[in-house]
Order: structure tokens, then sequence, then C-alpha cells
């Protein structure tokens, strides 16, 4: 009840945005509870694709949905020219799954039990997957340094800047590669090691065109959300006081994976946290393995070069801390209310250094974007 009453934000956001001009601050605000229902509604479409095609299936269509709200909200970042924030998105997607997704799954699915017990065939899977991810995304960062050490330089700064993007667009190649044969083994190959029993279904099966129409203008209108999120984010950034670096870490990422959150609690308040893992976990795997390097394709689309490299290092902490930390919990087949407290606290911790990273003298830079590519630039050159 309370979720369908929320549905009201959005006709709210678009007068805001279209009709009042109004100040960008209140469409962020808006805006950003209007997606809150519509994520509830794929989550509840998704559950309905679960109970027909199975458990499996229908966490990657929850995951492959999700995630694309957050896609178009990097793509429209890209097109303003703000491949910091747009990095930063990446990296808050995958500690903000992997962490805050995961952890609130497991917290809220453990009221009542005292422990929850899973696949570790299925958990294994995903671990040595997120071991990849680590490894993806540390390469191109440790190729930029070496490439700066005496000896191994590759001479100006242009042609360093032209290996760092030959070699991400090799890499995203052959990560987008990687990730469509994982499906393959995992859905196709492997598909019976993979499926989670997760019991029946609970009441009454939509009909397979209403939970696909669900889907797919659930999608479209948190798209639409997501875009005049993008748009008021400069400004909502300075009238908070926060660095676009922040917002694109914390805010966009949970906001564009808000989907996620919703459905894996769901599923995992219900006894199914095979398949609030496989979401949350899932989800962190495909932003890696397939949402980043599609975006290296798309910013040279569109004339906006982006290439893989974190030079932050506390981005390349965070992405190794989310693998450990997952790996350490997950990796027993079981799960308690303390597990996701200590999954929650990583993220928070995390959250913290990312709010208190850049110089306090942001506030007072005409256009804040300009100095959060700054902060991170000179960690790349350093």
């Amino acid at each position: 009840m309370i979720m369908n009453l929320l549905l009201i934000f959005i006709p709210i956001s678009l007068l805001l945005e279209y009709v009042f001009k109004a100040p960008p601050l209140w469409v962020f605000i808006t805006a950003t509870v209007a997606i809150i229902p519509l994520a509830d509604w794929l989550r509840k479409a998704t559950e309905q694709v679960a109970a027909r095609a199975g458990s499996a299936i229908g966490g990657l269509l929850n995951v492959t949905f999700g995630n694309l709200a957050e896609l178009i909200i990097a793509i429209f970042v890209l097109l303003s020219g703000n491949i910091t924030v747009v990095k930063a998105q990446i990296t808050g997607s995958i500690i903000g799954n992997g962490l805050l997704g995961l952890g609130l799954a497991i917290v809220i699915g453990s009221f009542g039990r005292s422990r929850q017990k899973f696949s570790g065939q299925n958990a294994g899977q995903l671990n040595s997957m997120l071991f990849l991810v680590v490894i993806a995304l540390m390469i191109p960062a440790l190729f930029d340094y070496t490439e700066r050490l005496p000896g191994f330089s590759a001479g100006s700064e242009a042609a360093r800047t032209n290996l760092d993007e030959y070699l991400s667009l090799a890499v995203a190649i052959v990560l987008i590669v990687v990730y469509l044969l994982n499906l393959l083994y995992t859905l196709v190959t492997h598909k019976d090691a993979f499926e989670q029993e997760e019991g029946a279904h609970e009441g009454k099966l939509w009909p397979v065109w209403q939970a696909a129409a669900v889907l797919v203008g659930g999608t479209a209108l948190i798209a639409l959300q997501s875009e005049m999120l993008s748009g008021a984010l400069e400004a909502t950034s300075t009238t908070l006081g926060l660095s676009p670096f922040f917002l694109g870490i914390i805010v966009l990422a949970v906001v564009g994976n808000f989907a996620e959150y919703i459905a894996g609690s769901y599923f995992a308040r219900q006894g199914k946290i095979g398949l609030a893992i496989n979401i949350a976990v899932g989800a962190t795997i495909q932003v890696a393995l397939f949402t980043a390097p599609l975006l290296v394709l798309i910013s040279y689309a569109i004339g906006k070069p982006m290439n893989l490299v974190f030079s932050s290092p506390l981005e390349l902490v965070a992405i190794v801390a989310v693998a450990l930390t997952v790996t350490t919990v997950t990796k027993d087949g079981e799960a308690t209310w303390f597990e996701g407290v200590l999954l929650l606290t990583v993220y928070v911790l995390l959250a913290l250094a990312f709010f208190f990273v850049t110089p306090g003298e942001q506030a007072l830079v005409p256009n804040p974007l300009a100095l959060t590519h700054e902060v991170v630039a000179p960690a790349r050159a350093a």
C-alpha cells in the first residue's frame, strides 16, 4: 500500500522538471523517491518470471533490468563529459550491490531465523567471478602506473593515454566475452547445478504479458527518472555542499541499483536467500564484467572516450574489500544476521572514506565536476 502511494512522486517529479522548472534539488529528491515504488514493481514482476522460469533466470532478469537503469544514468553522465563521475558510479555499484545490497538481504532475511542456508557451489562460482573482477579492474590501473616508472615510460602523456585506451578496449572485449560464457555455463551447460530449490510461488501467477509489460514499463520509467537525476546532479551537489564524486559513488549508485536492493531483501525475507545472493552478487559481477566494459565501448561510439583505469587507490581498495568480505561471508553456504551486519559495516566505512576523500575547497570551485576530475587525476600521475 505504501509503495503504491509513493507512485504519486512520478507525476510530481515530471511536473517539477518540465512544467514548473523547479530547483534541481527538488527534482533530485522527488525523482529519487519515485524510483522506490518502481523498483518494487520490478521486483514483483521478476518474482513472477522466476516462478515460471526458475530462480536462476529470474535472478538474472532482476539483475539485468536493475542494471539497465544504472547503465542509462551512466550514459547521460558520460554524454556530459563527466567521466570521473561515471567511474565513481561503477565503483559505487560494485560496493553497493556486494556490501549494502547483500548485507540488507541477510539482515532482513534473518529475522526469526538463526541461520539461512544456500548452495555452496553457487556461492563458490560467484566468488570466483568476484576475484576475476578484482584482477580485471586492477590490471589497467597497474599498467598505467607501470608506464610511468623510469625505464617503462611510453613517452608523452598523450602516448600513455593512448596505451591506456587501447588496453581498456581490449580488456572490455575480453570481459564481455567471459561474462557471456559465464551465462552459458550457469544457465545452459550446468543449469541443474545452479538452479535453486526455493519452493512454490504463493498466490496467483500473472499472465506472461503482464509480467513483461511491468518489467519493460517499469524500466522505462526508472530510466526517465534516472535521466532527471543525472541532469540535477551538479546543481544538487553544489546546493548540498557535496562533491559530484561522492554523489556518483554513493547516491547515484544506490538509486541506480535500488531495484536489486528491494528484490534481494524481499526474497531473503521469503526464505529465498539463494536467489537474494544471486541478485546481489550477480549484479556486482554484471556491473564489472558487462556494464563497465559496455560503457567503454559506448564512450568511443559517442566520442567521449573512457578507459578502465581506476586510478584512485581508495576505489581499488574498495573493490578488493568487496571480493574478500563477500567470499568470507558466503564460503560456508550459510549466513547469519551478524554476517549481514559485517557487510553493512564495511560499506559504511567505505562511504565515510569517500565522503571525506575530496578537499573542502571543492565547494569554492565554480564547476565542482572540474575539481572532482582533478582530485582523482593527480593520483594517476603520482
